[in-house]
């Protein structure tokens, strides 16, 4: 109930923050952000925040700031290590610069007085899983996957929607196109952004869905504040996307518009890339003419950038002199392939600018091109040395696709100038590259079939991740629904809320000290009770020991008399001394008992004797038990059971440990039982009742009220003819 109430009372504090936040149209608030180094990461202290509206402040040593601003604020970020940055206040997230180019001054004097606390944990997480993304996709999941699980029950849209569209990057560069697709969406829905529109319209077109990526990617045009790569990259995937669709003329239209942007902002790299595929459209329509042309400026362009672009951009052209069949052009080009390809020592990769479609460029294949050229101009001699240099090239690369095709050219040649010798022998070596390549093919889909698997696995993990945090974020959303329905309400129905909550308030008050007063009364009884059950020493014990002394004064043994009243004294202190305590230490519980147990010993040493035994490594100084709680079972066993045993008896104590944090204590004697000794109390009508045992279960039982059940008691027959009692306590800790 008293939950409840509280639950019930923060959530109409958050409605009356809201009521209290309505100023006409527009809302002030305060928003928190910081300005870093887009390279480094380096926060940037000083810089210079202002708002069109005339508020101000400076970012602080950890490049943070907050500042009050209003929907449609334009923030600008003035510093002289930096150009100046321009920012549209369109929500209340938090706002995160990122200023390129920034290096600094002192920028190692900055890194070393930042303590790790700056640097936020979840930024540290994506860094982590960037830095992996491409050698190691599990690493790179896992530090997503603990990016996730560290936003805890915060409900941060954005810092949610980073993780989800870096783990889209990551299935996309990994060919994952469906699980690509489907964490882009998420984070869109979390937050949509550029990037992961971008990134969601690429994996479209990966995954040969280009009604979708048109569907995603044309509403990017409407946004005014993309950056100029982001433009050129928006028009060459809306290229690709009509080129998948056939509509070439619209294609190359938007690969054009890319071509604009790249120029006019010097983006070398992008110029070649559109430049390539306004050919590639050409040439798709059979426009020889403008396809020559546009891969001539290409071939220029890749000129300028490093070696490797420009032998991607020769064998693209080279592969079009293939398709129309301009065999020398073709071989001419490649040639000068192979010559600068020996001249660089890292791999060429021909991507075309898609991820799916990444391959090496690599000696043998482009001999075994050349070769082709030769044989569909009936050049064979020509032909067969670099068939031979390929197949020799792709043996020592284990390049076995390339050996295998060069093989089966070989003896295609051989057999076309009549040597069948070595057309069998070539062939032969053909088919046993096809049988290895099989097996290794086998292996190959066994691993991807083990890799989804495990990708699939991590994925679920990431989704349950994210379900728990499905309610953080509904209670976010609720928040902000309930605070739009507060602004169109009046002044007349705030008053209301206001009396409601005062209400409500004073409810809870009342509510919150009744059922205090209720725990402090119940408390109170039960140390009464406690203190009044302590307090009523067996009568059955005091009078026998009484009894005892007037028996040893009556022969005149004044010496055991003296003796047997000291002892009894000193038992008699030790109970009263630990009346007031719920629980005493054990060791001290033990030393009482033995004590009281010599007692009656003394008085019946016919009757009994008894033994007290302890593990040797039993800790009993960690161990606390409510004091005289052991006696009256004691006195039972000594009285009702070995009394009236015709032989000598014998009691046992024995302390053991039952499992960590938890004793065993248990009280055995070989009496008559308590079947027979209830007989015999109805027989001789002993019609006294003893308290002993009603007290000790009414002080176990608030005990175990007070402190969740820390004793429990089972009483037992010790053998089956029903002679003999048992009682095991058992004791823990806390």
């Amino acid at each position: 109930m008293q939950r409840n109430l509280y639950i019930t009372f923060l959530f109409l504090i958050l409605l009356s923050t809201g009521f209290s936040q309505v100023n006409g149209n527009s809302v002030q608030m305060k928003i928190k952000g910081s300005v870093k180094g887009r390279e480094t990461g380096v926060p940037i202290s000083g810089v210079e925040v202002s708002t069109n509206a005339g508020e101000y402040t400076v970012t602080n040593a950890f490049g943070e700031f907050t500042i009050d601003v209003r929907l449609g604020d334009e923030l600008v970020f003035t510093s002289s290590e930096f150009e100046t940055v321009r920012h549209t206040i369109t929500s209340n997230e938090d706002v995160d610069v990122l200023v390129e180019g920034y290096v600094g001054s002192n920028r190692k004097a900055r890194k070393s007085s930042l303590s790790k606390e700056s640097i936020p944990e979840h930024q540290t997480y994506l860094d982590s899983a960037e830095l992996y993304k491409k050698t190691d996709i599990e690493k790179s999941i896992d530090f997503i996957a603990q990016s996730i699980s560290g936003l805890g029950k915060r409900g941060n849209k954005k810092e949610l929607a980073q993780s989800l569209t870096l783990l889209g990057e990551v299935y996309l560069y990994h060919r994952q196109y469906d699980l690509a697709i489907d964490n882009l969406k998420d984070a869109n829905e979390a937050n949509k952004t550029v990037k992961a529109s971008l990134l969601l319209g690429e994996a479209y077109l990966q995954n040969n869905e280009f009604d979708a990526a048109r569907t995603t990617l044309l509403p990017l045009l409407k946004i005014k504040q993309l950056e100029p790569y982001q433009k050129t990259e928006l028009y060459q995937f809306l290229g690709d996307t009509f080129q998948g669709l056939k509509q070439l003329d619209a294609a190359i239209a938007y690969y054009e518009e890319g071509l604009k942007v790249a120029k006019k902002n010097q983006i070398t790299p992008k110029m070649t890339d559109l430049t390539s595929k306004i050919a590639d459209a050409y040439a798709n329509e059979n426009r020889t003419l403008e396809a020559e042309g546009f891969y001539g400026n290409s071939l220029e362009l890749a000129r300028q950038q490093a070696p490797q672009r420009a032998i991607q951009e020769k064998e693209k052209v080279a592969d079009f002199y293939n398709k129309k069949n301009r065999y020398d052009e073709e071989i001419q080009l490649r040639k000068k392939t192979l010559s600068e390809l020996k001249e660089i020592s890292s791999p060429v990769v021909d991507n075309n600018n898609l991820i799916g479609e990444a391959d090496t460029i690599t000696s043998q294949r482009i001999n075994y091109k050349i070769a082709n050229a030769y044989i569909a101009q009936d050049k064979y001699e020509e032909a067969l040395p670099y068939l031979e240099r390929s197949i020799v090239e792709a043996d020592s690369e284990d390049d076995l696709v390339v050996q295998k095709d060069a093989t089966r050219k070989l003896s295609e040649i051989y057999k076309y100038k009549g040597d069948y010798s070595k057309a069998l022998e070539s062939y032969q070596d053909y088919v046993a590259l096809v049988d290895t390549l099989y097996i290794r093919k086998e292996q190959e889909i066994s691993r991807a079939a083990r890799f989804n698997r495990e990708v699939a696995a991590k994925q679920s993990r990431i989704t349950g991740l994210e379900q728990e945090r499905e309610l953080s974020q509904s209670k976010y959303d609720l928040a902000l629904t309930e605070q739009q329905l507060i602004q169109e309400s009046n002044k007349r129905q705030k008053w209301i809320i206001y009396s409601l909550i005062f209400g409500i308030i004073l409810t809870a008050l009342a509510a919150f000290f009744f059922y205090r007063s209720n725990q402090q009364q119940k408390l109170a009884n039960n140390l009464l009770a406690l203190k009044s059950l302590r307090s009523q020493m067996n009568p059955h014990f005091i009078f026998n020991a009484l009894n005892s002394v007037n028996n040893y004064i009556a022969k005149s043994d004044e010496r055991s008399a003296n003796r047997y009243l000291s002892e009894f004294s000193t038992l008699m202190r030790s109970v009263l001394e630990n009346s007031e305590e719920d629980f005493i230490p054990l060791s001290k519980e033990l030393e009482l008992l033995e004590l009281y147990v010599k007692l009656e010993h003394s008085r019946f040493p016919d009757k009994f004797d008894y033994q007290i035994v302890s593990g040797d490594h039993l800790d009993i100084e960690s161990y606390q038990i409510p004091p005289m709680l052991l006696q009256p079972y004691i006195e039972n066993a000594i009285w009702h059971g070995l009394r009236y045993k015709k032989e000598k008896g014998f009691l046992k104590i024995r302390l053991k440990q039952q499992s960590k944090g938890t004793l065993e204590i248990t009280i055995s004697d070989n009496g008559i039982g308590r079947k027979k000794s209830a007989e015999l109390k109805t027989k001789h009508q002993r019609n006294q009742k003893s308290k002993g045992m009603g007290n000790i279960a009414k002080r176990i039982a608030i005990l175990n009220d007070m402190y969740k059940n820390r004793i429990a008691i089972h009483i037992s027959d010790l053998n089956a003819d029903g002679t003999g009692t048992q009682v095991t306590f058992t004791l823990k800790k806390k």
